[in-house]
């Protein structure tokens, strides 16, 4: 989307985030903002349900997920696809498209893939669709927020803006891509930096050739970095200070991580760290990070393996190697007491934000975690919205995700109280539920609608064949692209009992964090 347009948002927690949640979280927007983590602080900060945000893109009115398909990549705000009967009222009335049986066959069939490494380390992953008319290319780069100095937070996010500006040979990026029918975007979080573009089939080499050529070297000048410096603070002004909660994100991460880089939000700690970025340090944070061997090419549509390659190697492969530092991050230490805080802001209601330690994406509670979460808050018949808003009517609104991806994450709870309702009455009720998963087994059938659910978002998330270049981008980077389709056996794995286990091991105060946000009295 053309730069004036662009906005950002975080990942699921990108609707209730423990940040203002953006469009981009459970954004729907024909062309997403670029963005970054959280909702207000950009795209995919948390990968809450996987990610917080998780915003629906409509390329040629192809209607797909931009993020993941995994659970985890999922926002509280995007469904998985429901067959709605004639007749039927809402949710409640809604059909799984597809069986089990069915879709653990589509999972087995549906996504082939091959990969290569190019002797530059760039490594590319392509899926043949043949019945695509288009074409996605998608690249991830290793560099998110973690990789900022603390001093200098925000830049990740800024090169999203900048990477739009122009390279040494093609001075307007977006302008050949339209003239080839093609549309782009991108996303930052902690972790990772995603671009991604569409074209049709025919003209899928104008993909490598614009993402190589800023791979290759940027357009340094002052006049881009001020535009983009100014687009950024901007966004961080309307984002993180004049929206309502804005700031939940840089209240409650540091709360949570006292060492981990994830104490502060993609779109960065303070407003002067890009206010004061020089053009030498936007320079050296580009060739330190932005390197083919710090990247993973995704390629999907018509196109075959051995086309992908050549293209690859035709426009990829003489970009040199570059140095990319090994940071060994600090890793958070075992909470041993809560910690707790309170802030009065101009809001019209107060909110209350709850955070638990998890552990990574790779970890095998991983999964349980994600399904506690979608227990308590996915639909109509959640137990939260069930008990706490419609019976009791303790809250106007209740939220439950996961963010964190490739490190240790939170468990998040949010929710706005109703009127006359106190925050520590609500954080009582909320503190009841959980201790209800700590104690009781979840009912099978229960179990058994989330996971059917999560199956649902994994056969439509990889119909699309955008979703498919992404997904295939980030279980590469976790490990092995052919992971992505383990997804839903490690998701129907996971037992009532082991609910209750990870329940009891991470729902403790002295693992949590708590966020009273008040309303400011007159």
């Amino acid at each position: 989307m053309d730069r004036t347009r662009r906005v950002r948002a975080d990942v699921r927690g990108l609707q209730a985030l423990p940040e203002p949640q953006e469009p981009g979280s459970r954004q729907h927007s024909s062309r997403f903002c670029r963005c970054t983590g959280h909702a207000a602080a950009g795209a995919m900060d948390s990968y809450p349900k996987l990610l917080h945000s998780h915003r629906i893109h409509f390329p040629n009115n192809e209607a797909s997920l931009v993020f993941p398909a995994a659970a985890f990549l999922r926002s509280p705000g995007t469904r998985p696809p429901f067959y709605l009967p004639e007749g039927s009222t809402g949710p409640s009335h809604a059909i799984p498209v597809c069986s089990h049986r069915t879709f653990s066959y589509l999972c087995a069939t549906m996504i082939p893939y091959t990969r290569k490494t190019l002797p530059n380390g760039l490594t590319v992953v392509v899926n043949r669709d043949r019945a695509s008319k288009l074409a996605a290319v998608n690249i991830l780069y290793r560099v998110g927020a973690r990789n900022e100095n603390p001093a200098r937070t925000g830049f990740a996010h800024l090169f999203e803006h900048l990477m739009f500006g122009g390279s040494v040979n093609i001075p307007d990026y977006d302008m050949p891509l339209q003239l080839a029918g093609g549309e782009n975007n991108a996303w930052t979080n902690n972790d990772i930096t995603n671009y991604y573009l569409t074209v049709p089939r025919q003209n899928v080499e104008t993909g490598f050739w614009l993402e190589s050529d800023r791979m290759l070297s940027l357009d340094f000048s002052e006049r881009s970095l001020e535009v983009q410096r100014g687009v950024v603070m901007e966004e961080f002004k309307q984002r993180c200070l004049n929206q309502p909660y804005g700031d939940v994100g840089h209240l409650l991460r540091p709360l949570a991580y006292q060492t981990h880089p994830y104490q502060w939000p993609t779109i960065g700690k303070e407003l002067s760290h890009i206010a004061n970025a020089t053009l030498e340090e936007v320079k050296a944070f580009f060739f330190r990070f932005y390197a083919p061997n710090n990247a993973i090419l995704a390629v999907t549509g018509n196109i075959s393996f051995e086309e992908a390659v050549a293209l690859t190697e035709k426009w990829f492969a003489s970009i040199p190697r570059r140095e990319v530092p090994l940071r060994n991050l600090p890793q958070e230490q075992e909470q041993t007491e809560e910690r707790r805080l309170t802030v009065e802001r101009n809001v019209p209601l107060d909110a209350l934000f709850m955070a638990y330690h998890m552990p990574d994406h790779r970890h095998p509670d991983y999964y349980a975690f994600d399904i506690l979460s979608d227990v308590l808050s996915n639909g109509r018949s959640s137990r939260l919205n069930q008990r706490l808003v419609q019976q009791k009517q303790l809250f106007s609104s209740i939220d439950a995700y996961i963010s964190g991806s490739v490190d240790a994450g939170l468990f998040h709870i949010s929710g706005k109280p109703s009127a006359g309702v106190t925050l520590e009455q609500a954080e009582a009720a909320v503190r009841e539920e959980l201790e209800l998963l700590q104690h009781e087994l979840v009912d099978e059938q229960e179990l058994e609608k989330v996971k059917n659910k999560f199956e649902s978002t994994q056969i439509f998330g990889n119909i699309n064949y955008l979703n498919v270049a992404t997904n295939l981008a980030w279980f590469e980077l976790l490990g092995r692209a052919e992971d992505m389709e383990k997804e839903v056996e490690r998701y129907r794995s996971v037992t009532a009992e082991q609910l209750r286990t990870v329940a009891q091991s991470a729902f403790r105060k002295e693992n949590g964090v708590v966020l009273y946000y008040k309303k400011q009295q007159n």
